[in-house]
């Protein structure tokens, strides 16, 4: 059951770092102090954004394969938009 516990975070970053995703940019705003972070793996990118330093927080964003947003709720939600679009790589 311990595969169950962890913030979303968490559970993205394990992941992603399975992978081999690299982090390609990252910024703050300085007055509403939100940081985002891009993401890339091959054709693949997703965002993460988090407010007051708190990543446990944070929100992902990423694209499906029709260029459509996607609102990651679940680990799962990003693994899926990111399996359908590497099975288009040619």
């Amino acid at each position: 059951m311990d595969n169950f516990r962890g913030s979303l975070h968490a559970k993205v970053h394990k992941w992603t770092d399975a992978i081999g995703f690299r982090l390609n940019t990252s910024q703050t705003s300085g007055k509403s102090k939100v940081t985002t972070n891009h993401y890339f793996f091959e054709t693949f990118n997703f965002f993460e954004k988090w407010k007051d330093n708190d990543p446990a927080k944070a929100k992902f964003l990423c694209f499906d394969t029709y260029g459509e947003k996607v609102s990651v709720k679940t680990l799962l939600d990003l693994q899926t938009a990111f399996f359908e679009n590497i099975s288009q790589l040619k």
